[in-house]
């Protein structure tokens, strides 16, 4: 198997040049990959995917009342980010989330970014994600979002944009440690030649942003990561993390608020809880603040945080910054905060909820990318240029009921990536979402997990609509190959 007959079209590839080359920071890759024996890379491939099974890394299809487990797709193919490249991406990313805590932290406090009329005041606070319980609130450290997975696309001007923010419970971030895993065996001798970037050091490093966050507690704050139960799509990372951390998997019914301090059940007795790395969404947190119908959080929770007797990651009350509406106004709000132009550009966006746009996206739903500003997974989005008649119609009349609610980009040529198709390679539409942690100081994770189109011509990368993933490979050095 080779790329003889690899096919660019007109997107930006990551591996392969318009001139069927391989770009220098692949060359020893492509390399590698020409000099095996016929068959020899699907027999790798096949072997990843058994090693990903016999690991039992699985995440769950929802579709209806039903759910199913299965293998989370891989292709052994990695996805190459040279040095100079990355250090763009680290920086933007460190200068965003900065700003974006210092945004929400301003939301529930002064509102000086309202009265300065740099956004809305009304478009942040109708957001379903907006908590008027936060109001006033000062987390420990000062800290509002810890672990952020920003989805980041590069488009065939070859440049990379910010996607959208995700502030709530981020996901994939086991995958991307188990994918390395698979492929330091997979091609060993091109792992080392290339120079890459480690991944494994993760999970210390969110083991010492959760420990920072409970340095007011005591030296050796106890730390739990609290999961809704085996039933969340997400489990295995949960899990997964937990022990990679060494620390107690938790679920609700395993913890207890007595005199607005956290407690969790042991066979020894309570043991007292400083810090709650959190996988449950704010709505199912704690049932006297949000809805009393869940039984997936701890009664008292929100009012131990609130008096400082225990840290939550990430803070209730953070995921307006997840809002896609607020997405549009991120330059503006890194401009406002810190004197700065955004070093990663967002992607132009349509807010519907404004007369003049919201008329522009109905009269071109047939080119843009409409979603729903509180939607994640790819649910409640529409790509214009794949959809029918009947679909534009329909959505046109969510639109018109909700502007509010929706939100419209252009539609982007995604850069692609080769993936194996039976005994060729084809290319995929992918995008990239790097890790972020929010401790003592912010540390981006090199590389983060790249998603995959599995479906030929989808620009749909979410795990939940079909898509799978690659290892990513940050290299040390710009060509490294010599």
């Amino acid at each position: 198997m080779d790329f003889s007959s690899y096919e660019t079209d007109d997107f930006y590839d990551e591996i392969i040049t318009p001139e069927n080359e391989p770009r220098p920071s692949a060359r020893k890759l492509v390399e590698k990959i020409h000099s095996l024996l016929d068959g020899e890379i699907e027999r790798r491939q096949r072997s990843a995917e058994a090693t990903l099974f016999d690991m039992g890394i699985t995440f769950t299809i929802y579709q209806g009342d039903k759910s199913t487990d299965r293998i989370f797709p891989f292709d052994i193919i990695p996805r190459i980010i040279p040095s100079s490249e990355w250090v763009q991406i680290e920086n933007g990313l460190k200068q965003r989330i900065h700003a974006l805590n210092l945004f929400i932290n301003d939301v529930y406090n002064e509102g000086k970014i309202f009265s300065d009329g740099v956004i809305p005041e009304d478009l942040v606070k109708s957001s379903q994600a907006f908590r008027k319980q936060c109001i006033g609130l000062q987390p420990p450290q000062g800290i509002w979002c810890h672990i952020t997975g920003t989805d980041i696309i590069r488009h065939s001007d070859g440049e990379y944009y910010v996607l959208e923010d995700n502030l709530r419970s981020p996901s994939g971030v086991s995958y991307v440690l188990e994918n390395r895993h698979v492929l330091k065996r997979t091609f060993p001798q091109v792992f080392q030649a290339s120079g890459v970037r480690p991944v494994v050091d993760y999970p210390n490093k969110l083991l010492e942003t959760l420990q920072h966050l409970g340095g007011g507690f005591e030296a050796n704050p106890n730390v739990v990561v609290l999961t809704p139960g085996v039933y969340n799509s997400a489990y295995f990372e949960h899990s997964f993390l937990a022990q990679q951390m060494g620390i107690d998997l938790v679920e609700g019914r395993d913890l207890v608020v007595n005199d607005d301090h956290v407690f969790k059940r042991t066979t020894k007795g309570f043991e007292h809880v400083d810090v709650i790395y959190r996988r449950i969404d704010d709505d199912f947190l704690d049932p006297e603040v949000f809805r009393p119908e869940s039984f997936l959080g701890v009664p008292g929770i929100f009012e131990a945080f609130r008096k400082g007797n225990v840290a939550l990651a990430n803070a209730p009350g953070a995921g307006i910054a997840d809002d896609k509406a607020v997405y549009a106004y991120v330059p503006e709000i890194i401009k406002y905060y810190l004197g700065e132009d955004a070093i990663l550009a967002n992607v132009p966006t349509y807010i519907c909820d404004r007369d003049k746009e919201l008329k522009y996206v109905l009269e071109h739903l047939d080119e843009l990318v409409v979603k729903a500003v509180n939607e994640s997974g790819g649910y409640g989005m529409l790509v214009g240029p794949h959809s029918t008649e009947k679909e534009r119609k329909e959505f046109a009349e969510k639109i018109r009921a909700n502007p509010r609610n929706y939100i419209a980009q252009p539609t982007l040529a995604l850069s692609r990536v080769p993936v194996i198709v039976d005994d060729h390679f084809e290319g995929r539409h992918v995008d990239l979402r790097p890790y972020i942690l929010f401790g003592e100081e912010i540390y981006v994770l090199p590389g983060g997990l790249t998603r995959v189109a599995l479906r030929k011509g989808s620009l749909v990368v979410n795990s939940s609509q079909g898509g799978g993933s690659k290892d990513t490979w940050v290299l040390h050095e710009d060509e490294p190959l010599g």
